[in-house]
């Protein structure tokens, strides 16, 4: 049954396939709660609020005895570093680039999942993407998908670090597979390189210095010593990601989907900084990036318009001193001083 199973998953569009226990990894709890005992989880208060169910994945469905986790790889056709080169050009995160994976990779779970209902009808199963209390890098690591690296993303040897994670929980009892260790070695590409020192110790991240948490998560204004670290990251950070030495056996992916659209590589900041409510919404339907809404997006932009060093771009960020939100004027103001300065 998981031979067969693997092999459709697989079929299915999935690069790697897993298994463990919903009890795989014993030592989540302490793990959880010490994080954010420390106000690690910042203002990601979700975590704390649901921390009961993620941090026991048996508590989330009792019924559960087994934890299918897949891999769907997104690795990028084009270098995703070139455009912190063009500071009056947006970065924006390689897998906010089309549509949301959230719909992607759920629907390809579902066909999976159900599957395996016909192959045993009495079977039942629950699928997540990332939007459930499921802490799927740790789950993953222990299905011996691959490992946390020092940057808590999750790293395989086979897949480079470029890829989502699903799960499936099932009342099918499947056999485990062998968790995976670190094969990280000396290597600290990934905490060298972080713009704003995220990372307290290897295998450690503060998001509330991480790029990803302050352009997608935080709320209201950002603490001007970390918006001129930003450069013109306006959606995620992918800088960890990039310099992985192990991304030579990335494998590309297979949805045209996920596959990056070209407005979205390398946009002007100028143009960002001019959409409306209206005109956000329209560009960034069925992307991820329309959770965060218009402000906090614009908000990002004229950080990143404040780090251009272009004065020719004031006049790109002036209309938003008067901008209704809040945070989006007090971010104009400060690109205007900042562009001045220059």
């Amino acid at each position: 049954m998981k031979a067969r199973l693997v092999a459709y998953a697989r079929e299915a569009g999935f690069a790697a396939v897993g298994v463990c226990r919903p009890d795989a990894v014993p030592e989540l709890p302490d793990r959880l709660r010490a994080f954010v005992d420390q106000g690690m989880h910042g203002q990601m208060g979700w975590m704390a609020e649901r921390m009961a169910w993620r941090s026991d994945p048996s508590a989330l469905w009792p019924e559960a005895k087994s934890v299918i986790m897949l891999a769907e790889p997104y690795t990028p056709e084009h270098d995703p570093m070139a455009v912190l080169d063009e500071p009056d050009r947006a970065a924006i995160s390689v897998y906010a680039q089309n549509r949301d994976y959230h719909d992607v990779v759920k629907k390809r779970l579902k066909k999976v999942g159900r599957w395996l209902i016909a192959q045993v009808p009495d079977a039942q199963i629950k699928v997540f993407v990332d939007t459930a209390p499921v802490m799927e890098k740790p789950l993953a690591q222990a299905a011996g998908l691959g490992w946390q690296g020092k940057h808590t993303n999750l790293l395989s040897r086979d897949l480079g670090n470029w890829f989502f994670l699903g799960a499936i929980f099932t009342t099918v009892d499947l056999d485990p597979d062998t968790p995976e260790t670190s094969h990280c070695g000396s290597c600290t590409a990934c905490l060298d390189i972080c713009p704003t020192n995220a990372f307290p110790a290897p295998y450690r991240l503060d998001p509330r210095r991480c790029i990803s948490y302050l352009t997608i998560e935080h709320k209201g204004p950002i603490d001007p010593d970390l918006r001129a670290l930003m450069g013109n990251r306006i959606y995620g950070c992918d800088d960890c990601l990039a310099v992985c030495p192990w991304n030579k056996f990335a494998h590309q992916g297979r949805d045209a989907r996920l596959a990056a659209r070209d407005d979205l590589i390398a946009p002007p900041l100028a143009e960002l900084a001019a959409l409306d409510d209206a005109g956000f919404r329209a560009k960034f339907s069925g992307s991820p990036i329309k959770r965060i809404g218009r402000d906090r997006f614009v908000r990002n932009v004229a950080y990143a318009i404040g780090n251009s060093g272009d004065p020719a771009l004031i006049a790109a960020v002036s209309p938003l001193v008067d901008d209704p939100d809040a945070a989006v004027a007090d971010a104009a103001r400060w690109a205007i001083l900042m562009l001045k300065e220059d």
